[in-house]
């Protein structure tokens, strides 16, 4: 049987990158509209917001990478009420690849990250 993270498809990209055919769905996961992206440049299929960390709780991060850890544990406790939303993004990522597109400069620090690995475990 395969391992539950085999079975779904889940990328992350950021927003000013270019778009692909092989990004199948495009699903914006921030709670703003990424500055100076024109909504018909972006290729994004859904705008899911619910998802995004809280305006607090983006604020305190700051994308301080000292706050990663930190971070981390409080977003995924966030999440934890999204259950329904999170279950429709694995659906989508069940049937062909989904890419969650964030707007953040650090690729190693940022919530498409962590929603990445929440969905795929």
């Amino acid at each position: 049987m395969a391992q539950s993270n085999e079975m779904f498809d889940v990328r992350i990209k950021r927003a000013y990158l270019p778009s692909s055919t092989r990004d199948g769905v495009r699903v914006l996961v921030d709670r703003i509209w990424p500055r100076g992206l024109k909504k018909s440049d972006a290729a994004i299929e859904q705008w899911a917001r619910e998802v995004a960390p809280s305006t607090a709780l983006r604020q305190w991060f700051a994308h301080d990478p000292a706050r990663w850890e930190e971070f981390q544990r409080r977003y995924r406790a966030e999440l934890k009420d999204k259950a329904a939303l999170l279950d429709e993004l694995r659906r989508i990522a069940r049937d062909r690849p989904l890419t969650l597109v964030y707007a953040a400069h650090d690729e190693l620090h940022n919530q498409a990250v962590v929603l990445r690995d929440v969905l795929l475990h």
